[in-house]
């Protein structure tokens, strides 16, 4: 089962921001299998679905993001420390909700949420306005 550990969300004033870290911690992932694996991250804002917010190819070349964040958030990974990142700048107050990561055993990426069959437990990120 794939160990997914998300970290860095925190409260920040509007306009500031955030890197958010996902490490995929699993014993048997090693650096070759990790880049075998696209990565996305959603978010889930208190009484909503889940949504898309962007997504990397297992090379890192290929990346896509949401209407939403595009232009303020940047997804990046470093694939010899299994690591995912989303640095988020000029946060908004429609950017709070609870951040995932999630991992697909495919290296080409998607946003369809069912694509992903491994995720993390999530990370809050709070923007006060």
């Amino acid at each position: 089962q794939v160990q997914l550990v998300e970290s860095g969300g925190e409260l920040v004033q509007a306009g500031g921001s955030l890197r958010l870290s996902c490490t995929d911690s699993t014993d048997s992932t090693s650096q070759h299998t990790f880049t075998q694996r696209a990565m996305a991250w959603f978010r889930q804002a208190p009484g909503k679905e889940r949504e898309f917010v962007a997504t990397i190819g297992g090379t890192g070349s290929t990346t896509s993001y949401a209407d939403s964040v595009k232009g303020r958030f940047t997804i990046s990974r470093d694939n010899a420390r299994n690591t995912l990142y989303l640095q988020m700048n000029n946060l908004k107050s429609e950017d709070t909700a609870t951040y995932y990561c999630a991992a697909r055993f495919a290296p080409n990426p998607s946003q369809r949420r069912l694509a992903y069959p491994a995720w993390g437990q999530g990370t809050q990120v709070i923007v006060s306005s």
